[in-house]
Formats: structure tokens, C-alpha cells, sequence
């Protein structure tokens, strides 16, 4: 018999691996696009703002601290993905990289993760919330922890997949990193702002 433990740390890789909501894959496509596999260690430290931002606003809901409308957190959403998209080019995002780990405009990279994780934690919430078994606050927490192990390890798997992907593009198909950038922030861009214009809460 499968234990609560390991049926929430399913249910997280679950939700954040799931194609039919790709909203949240997107928003981390969007975050690595100007990352190539050898600027590993700044896509680390960037999924771990996100991490922290997503974490904490998935507690405080989770654990009924904090409500938050739906409607407005699934319309935020999409709009996390069209600004780290646009900040991408229109921030040149792609030379900044090329530098330090923490030089000036990476630095505000990751303050955006940050603050974008934590609309993202806001819709994790929801779905938590529509799933978690009744009980005791420590079980409560245990769940908890178990799904968000579970998003992570769904993160960085998606993380792992789009490093590669750049590697493949950027090292063996000759594309150069500026034009990888565009594809890529261009086509999360364009699926976001369809999302976003479907979402606008204060329309139907």
C-alpha cells in the first residue's frame, strides 16, 4: 500500500511534469532560455529563487494562512511567463548571463524568480488544497513537504531537459545563443500571452 508520503511526492512531480498544464514547465522554460548547459551553476541558484518564492506562498496557503482569489493567481500566471520572456530580449538577458554569477542584471533575475515563485506557489496551492487528505496539522505537513520534494524533482527534470536541449542547439546544430534566446522567449511569449487574454478574471 502506497504511503501518504510517497503518494504526495507523486502527486507534485505529477502536477509540475503535466503536459495538459503546461503553464508552470513554460514559466521554467522561459526562466533557462538564456542559459546554456555550462552556466549551470546560475540556473541553479536561479531555480532556487524560485524554489524559495514558490515554497513559501504554498505553505501559508496550504496551511490556511493565506487565501488568494484563483481566478487572478491562473491570470498572474501566464503573466510571469510573458514578462520573463520579454525581460529575456529587451533586458539582454542573454549578454548578461555570458557574465559573473552575480553581476548586476542576473542579480535581478533572480530577484523576478523570486518574486514570480511566489505566484506560482499560489497556484500549487490551489491544486494541494483540492488534495490533501483530511487529518492532523503534522500529517498536513508531512503532505505537504512530500508535494513540494515532488515539484522540485519535476523542475529539475525539466531543467535538465532544456540545458540539453540548448547544448544540442547551441553546440552540435551551430545555433547561436542570441537566436536560441529569441526562439525560445519568442514562442513562451506568444503561448503566454494566449493564456493570459483566455484568463482575464474580470471578463466572463
Amino acid at each position: 500500500m502506497q504511503s501518504s508520503f510517497s503518494a504526495f511526492l507523486q502527486l507534485g512531480f505529477e502536477h509540475i511534469s503535466d503536459l495538459q498544464g503546461y503553464d508552470h514547465i513554460l514559466f521554467i522554460v522561459a526562466l533557462c532560455a538564456v542559459y546554456k548547459l555550462s552556466e549551470w551553476k546560475k540556473v541553479a541558484i536561479l531555480v532556487t529563487a524560485f524554489t524559495l518564492g514558490h515554497s513559501l506562498t504554498l505553505a501559508l496557503a496550504a496551511l490556511d494562512i493565506v487565501r488568494f482569489p484563483g481566478a487572478w493567481i491562473e491570470f498572474l500566471i501566464p503573466v510571469t511567463i510573458l514578462g520573463t520572456a520579454l525581460f529575456n530580449v529587451a533586458g539582454k538577458q542573454h549578454e548578461a548571463a555570458a557574465k559573473g554569477i552575480f553581476n548586476k542584471k542576473i542579480r535581478i533575475n533572480y530577484l523576478f524568480a523570486l518574486i514570480f515563485g511566489l505566484v506560482h506557489g499560489m497556484g500549487f496551492s490551489n491544486f494541494f488544497r483540492a488534495s490533501a487528505l483530511p487529518g492532523e496539522e503534522n500529517s498536513l505537513l508531512s503532505q505537504l513537504l512530500a508535494f513540494n520534494i515532488g515539484v522540485e524533482l519535476g523542475q529539475l527534470m525539466i531543467v535538465a531537459f532544456i540545458l540539453l536541449s540548448a547544448y544540442i542547439g547551441m553546440q552540435l546544430l551551430r545555433i547561436q545563443k542570441r537566436e536560441w534566446n529569441l526562439f525560445i522567449s519568442g514562442a513562451a511569449a506568444g503561448l503566454a500571452l494566449v493564456m493570459a487574454l483566455e484568463r482575464i478574471p474580470w471578463i466572463g
